[in-house]
């Protein structure tokens, strides 16, 4: 049995009465309708012509019919490409051309925009998928048969590919099998003691690894239910707590419910878990976190091509500003950026990764994907430290590592600086252009309090716990950081926002 809707489906109750998901208007779907629905969906693929091995591109609004649509693709042996609803007509006709989709889908109010970008890309057939319920798809799949076959792949089938950032160059699209997203759904269930009893408040988007292979994969691996939000809206996530008994999160959303009144410790008391990934999550929002629930967040790390790597421990010492210990079946190893020799303990270096999680390759760069590999382990691009514990500590981005009159500058550890300042509430800290040290530091933060701007007393109180050639040369002031949908800061767009400062 590899194809991993099969290996779930051994997962779901035995009643399949048993509520899956609580949608936004108070519906209970239970399993017996995922099955159903999800059968529906994958005879009506077959209808359309999508054959194993197709890919489905989809870039909807969140729903729960693109969760269904997801596990009809793996019902199906077809390959789910979801898309952030906000890219651009431009970054979708390159989507379009890499990967040729069978099918496309999108929001009904996009139709006539994507007709013609499909078909100029040469995508046989577009239909929509609403989120309330409306579109071609989600009205057509209504009137077939809910029993469909679940098709046998193997463990090296693609499941779904997911396009990276593309930050640094052309998006590459990470090919992740049926095995990769089994070996990982079914350590992270059994690693954060996930039951059926469990209720996952689900308000992550479902592009993304998150929201869609480890918030809904583990949920349908435990047999368990989610109460499904179409996105993080604090007073609905408020409402919501009661009722469930685990978030995962990105740090915006610790962040913001941190500053409402109904956040309180009475209000989490039953919680079993929260989670935050996507992002880091710095060491004074987890001790405030904590001061104020008396639940210690979970961090762990992961990342699109391979799923999640380490995470700190369910039950032990969750240390802030870690993201724990290599997950079961997954090797940690640091390297050197220049020699790819490996380190010793405490040394910074690359972040390199072995495992059943680690995906396919890069779909369509065959030279990209054997560059990204060094001795069997995948190079992550993540610069960061093992301590004599065995936690891994992230510093930064290869990428955003500065040199500033020749000396290596770590952001992370800058940006932890300021973060625990009393007068912050987050930083972001860039290198920019400067004409005598090559690099000069930028800290750029968020205050606690919008009227403060002070950035020479910052500079004041970071003398004593970093070296002069680490703290920041200028000091920006910002009501909030620029973040992608998964709330990682855009450190791109502070540079190219901030090149002039020392000219």
């Amino acid at each position: 049995m590899a194809n991993l809707f099969e290996r779930l489906q051994t997962c779901f109750p035995a009643d399949r009465s048993r509520p899956f998901a609580t949608l936004p208007d108070g519906a209970i779907l239970s399993y017996g309708d995922l099955e159903a629905r999800s059968g529906q969906f994958a005879n009506l693929l077959g209808q359309l012509g999508v054959a194993r091995g197709d890919r489905v591109a989809v870039q909807t609004p969140k729903s729960i019919d693109m969760l269904m649509l997801y596990l009809a693709c793996l019902r199906t042996g077809a390959v789910f490409l979801p898309l952030n609803p906000a890219y651009t007509a431009g970054e979708l006709d390159y989507f379009m051309r890499d990967a040729e989709p069978a099918l496309f889908v999108c929001d009904p109010a996009q139709a006539e925009t994507i007709r013609p970008l499909a078909e100029a890309a040469g995508v046989a057939r577009v239909e929509t998928l609403g989120a309330h319920g409306d579109g071609t798809l989600t009205l057509a799949a209504r009137d077939i048969s809910p029993a469909f076959a679940t098709l046998d792949v193997a463990d090296d089938d693609l499941a779904a590919i997911l396009y990276t950032s593309g930050t640094t160059g052309r998006s590459k699209g990470a090919m992740l099998s049926h095995g990769n997203l089994a070996s990982n759904c079914f350590t992270l269930r059994d690693y954060w003691q996930f039951t059926a009893e469990d209720v996952l408040l689900h308000a992550l988007p479902i592009f993304h690894t998150h929201g869609l292979f480890v918030a809904t994969n583990v949920t349908l691996a435990a047999g368990a239910a989610l109460i499904f939000q179409p996105g993080f809206d604090a007073n609905a996530v408020l409402d919501a707590l009661p009722r469930a008994t685990v978030l995962m999160g990105v740090p915006t959303f610790y962040i913001r419910l941190i500053k409402e009144d109904r956040f309180t410790r009475a209000l989490v008391a039953h919680m079993r878990l929260f989670v935050s990934g996507s992002a880091p999550l710095s060491a004074d929002i987890h001790r405030e976190f904590s001061e104020r629930t008396g639940h210690a967040i979970l961090e762990r790390y992961g990342m699109t091509e391979t799923n999640m790597n380490t995470s700190n421990p369910y039950e032990g010492d969750r240390i802030a500003g870690t993201v724990g210990v290599p997950l079961p079946g997954v090797s940690i190893r640091i390297a050197d950026t220049e020699t790819g020799a490996v380190l010793p303990q405490d040394e910074i270096g690359v972040i390199e990764i072995q495992g059943p999680n680690v995906f396919q390759g890069y779909w369509r760069m065959p030279e990209k994907t054997a560059a990204e590999f060094h001795d069997g382990y995948f190079i992550s691009g993540d610069l960061g430290f093992i301590d004599r514990r065995g936690y891994v500590s992230i510093v930064g981005r290869a990428k955003d590592l500065i040199i500033s009159g020749g000396y290596n500058i770590y952001p992370a550890e800058v940006e932890t600086a300021l973060d625990e300042l009393p007068q912050v509430r987050e930083s972001a800290v860039v290198g920019v252009p400067h004409p005598d040290l090559g690099e000069g530091v930028v800290g750029v933060v968020v205050p606690v309090h919008a009227d403060f701007a002070d950035a020479a007393a910052l500079t004041t109180q970071l003398a004593d716990t970093l070296a002069r050639f680490k703290q920041p040369r200028r000091i920006v002031f910002v009501d909030e950081l620029p973040k992608n949908g998964m709330g990682k800061v855009q450190k791109t767009v502070l540079r190219e926002q901030l090149a002039d400062s020392f000219k």
